[in-house]
């Protein structure tokens, strides 16, 4: 993928802080990437335990067909970071909550 140039003060203006948004998009990040890896996993779970049934050459060309279409999806961050950018990502301020709360007392 073509790497792409981010106003890091536009991502840091949603939250405020540049850390904290950081710390949003690795946790959705993370998300996404295990999300897509257990696609994959279900998806090529098929073809284990096919025994002398897997030399067929039409199921290589299965399993190879499924590899490179996860290979060509855009990768976790990408997708986290259009997500925050479009205000996909639901996230909420801890430490204001508290103070609201305490506030409220």
């Amino acid at each position: 993928m073509a790497l792409k140039t981010l106003d890091i003060n536009a991502l840091a203006a949603k939250t405020g802080n540049l850390y904290e948004t950081v710390a949003i998009l690795s946790k959705r990040a993370r998300q996404i990437a295990t999300q897509m890896k257990q696609e994959l996993d279900e998806k090529l779970s098929y073809f284990e335990g096919l025994g002398p049934d897997f030399d067929d050459p039409r199921h290589q060309e299965e399993q190879r067909r499924i590899s490179i279409e996860y290979e060509l999806k855009p990768e976790p961050t990408e997708i986290a970071v259009e997500e925050f950018l479009q205000d996909e990502i639901y996230y909420r301020d801890a430490s204001q909550e508290r103070t609201e709360e305490e506030e409220l007392r």
